[in-house]
C-alpha cells in the first residue's frame, strides 16, 4: 500500500475545508463554520484514535479495527509491523529453545550470568554440580552461591585465560574446573567440568614415576659397582672389555633418566614458589658455564656466557638451574664439534631474559610444536649418540610454569636454535 504523503493530506484538507470556507462567506459566518469543523474534524480523529488505543491495549483480537482515510493506513501498517515482530519473536524463541536443547545435552554444567553477576539462566548439570536452584536462583549475584575466595576474584578480575581448578562447594570429594567466556557486551558464560578423575589419574601418575624411579636407584647402583668389578677383571681381553663398557654406557644412561624422571616429578608436585628465597642467578650461572666448558671441551666447542652480575630472581633454584642447565646442555649435545654457544642473561623491560643460542643442525619446523611433550624425540638414533632421553624440554616447560613463563624456541635447518624465556618482573629481587 502507498504511503499516506503531504500532498495527498493537503488535498484531502482543501476538500473539507473548501466547502465549509465558500458557505461561510455566503452566509457571513465563516469562522463560525470554520471553528465548527475544525471541532468535528479534531473529534472525528479521536474517535479513530481512541479504537487504535483500545485495540493495542485493550481488545486481545488481531483482526485490524475498521478505520477512514489515512487511520486505515496507519492500522494497516501497524498490523504489519506487529506481524513482523511476532515472526522476530518467534524466531529468537526457536533460537533459545535450540541453545538450551544444546547446553542440556553438555557434559559440562553451564551457567549465563551478567558482567555484575547476575545469575541469567543455568542448565540442568549446574544444579547437580553446583547445588542451584532453577528458577529461584535467576538474579542472584554467582559469588553469592559460589563463595570460595578465589572464585570471586577469578569472576571479577576479566582475566580468563587459564581454568581455575576449586573443590565442589557441595561435595568436598570433588574437583571442579571453572572457565568462564566473556560474550556479547555484559554477558559471562561460566562453564564448569568436573576433572576428579584426571586430576587423581594424573597424581597417580606423578606418584608411580616418583616411586618407581627412587625404586629404580638402588638396583641401577648395585649394577654399576659389579660393572666397575668387571671392568677391572677384563682389562685383557678387548672382546669383554669392549662388552662391560658398553654396559657402563647404557647403565649409565638410565641413571641420567631415571635422575631426570626424579627431577620432573619434584617439579611437577612443587607448589607455588616461595617468594623469600632469593636466587643468585649469576654465582648459578658461572657453575653451569664451568660445567659447560667440560663438556664441550670434547668437541673443541665456543661457549660464550654473557650474564648480568646484579640481576637476580626469587623462587625455587632447584627448578631454576633444571631449566636453564637443560637447555645449556641439550645446546653443547646437540652442536657439533668446532660449534658455538652462546648464553645472555639480562634485563629487559619485561623481566629478566635468559637465552641459548648454538650453531647445531637446527630443527625442522614441525617439529617445535612437541619439543616440549615426554620422550618426544626429533632424530631417535642422534638421541641414542648424545644419551638424550626426551625429558630435558619437559623439565623446562613445566619448570617455567611455575614462573609464569613460557619457552620460545626458534631454529632454522642447517643454521642453529635459539631456545629462550622471559621471567617476569614480579620475581625479580
Amino acid at each position: 500500500m502507498k504511503t499516506y504523503t503531504w500532498k495527498q493530506l493537503f488535498w484531502t484538507m482543501c476538500l473539507v475545508y473548501s466547502p465549509i470556507f465558500l458557505l461561510g462567506l455566503l452566509t457571513d459566518l465563516v469562522l463560525e463554520l470554520l471553528l465548527a469543523t475544525t471541532t468535528l474534524h479534531i473529534l472525528w480523529h479521536y474517535y479513530f484514535l481512541k479504537k487504535l488505543n483500545d485495540w493495542l491495549w485493550v481488545s486481545k483480537s488481531t483482526v485490524l479495527p475498521p478505520g477512514k482515510a489515512f487511520w486505515e493506513r496507519a492500522y494497516i501498517g501497524i498490523h504489519n509491523m506487529q506481524q513482523r515482530h511476532r515472526k522476530r519473536r518467534n524466531n529468537l524463541a526457536s533460537v533459545i529453545s535450540r541453545f538450551r536443547e544444546g547446553s542440556e545435552a553438555l557434559p559440562d554444567a553451564v551457567v549465563v550470568f551478567k558482567k555484575d553477576g547476575e545469575i541469567v539462566w543455568c542448565n540442568r548439570l549446574a544444579q547437580f554440580q553446583l547445588g542451584f536452584k532453577w528458577p529461584e536462583d535467576a538474579g542472584e549475584n554467582i559469588t553469592n552461591l559460589i563463595r570460595h575466595p578465589d572464585f570471586v576474584e577469578y569472576v571479577y578480575s576479566d582475566s580468563y585465560n587459564e581454568p581455575l581448578d576449586l573443590v565442589s562447594p557441595i561435595n568436598n570429594d570433588k574437583i571442579l574446573e571453572f572457565r568462564v567466556m566473556p560474550y556479547a557486551k555484559s554477558q559471562r558464560l561460566l562453564i564448569v567440568r568436573d576433572v576428579s578423575n584426571y586430576r587423581l589419574m594424573d597424581e597417580n601418575r606423578r606418584h608411580f614415576v616418583a616411586n618407581v624411579s627412587h625404586e629404580l636407584r638402588t638396583p641401577l647402583t648395585v649394577l654399576q659397582g659389579y660393572i666397575e668389578i668387571l671392568e677391572m677383571n677384563a682389562k685383557g681381553d678387548k672382546l669383554q672389555l669392549k662388552t662391560v663398557q658398553v654396559l657402563e654406557q647404557q647403565t649409565a644412561r638410565m641413571c641420567a633418566l631415571v635422575d631426570q624422571l626424579m627431577t620432573l616429578s619434584k617439579i611437577e608436585g612443587a607448589g607455588t614458589l616461595d617468594f623469600q628465597e632469593s636466587i643468585n642467578v649469576p654465582a648459578l650461572l658461572t657453575q653451569i658455564e664451568n660445567e659447560a666448558v667440560t663438556l664441550g671441551r670434547k668437541k673443541t666447542q665456543s661457549i660464550n656466557f654473557k650474564v648480568d652480575p646484579k640481576l637476580s630472581v626469587v623462587g625455587s633454584e632447584m627448578q631454576l638451574r633444571s631449566a636453564m642447565a637443560n637447555l645449556v646442555y641439550n645446546a653443547i649435545n646437540y652442536t657439533p664439534e668446532n660449534g658455538s654457544i652462546k648464553v645472555i642473561w639480562k634485563q629487559l623491560p619485561e623481566g629478566a631474559y635468559f637465552c641459548v643460542m648454538d650453531t647445531g643442525d637446527g630443527i625442522a619446523p614441525e617439529h617445535i610444536l612437541h619439543l616440549t611433550e615426554r620422550f618426544y624425540r626429533v632424530d631417535s638414533s642422534r638421541s641414542r649418540d648424545t644419551g638424550g632421553s626426551g625429558l630435558g624440554l619437559s623439565i623446562v616447560k613445566h619448570a617455567l610454569t611455575h614462573y609464569d613463563s613460557e619457552l620460545h624456541i626458534e631454529s632454522h635447518v642447517g643454521e642453529g636454535s635459539q631456545f629462550s624465556f622471559v621471567i617476569p618482573n614480579s620475581y625479580l629481587c
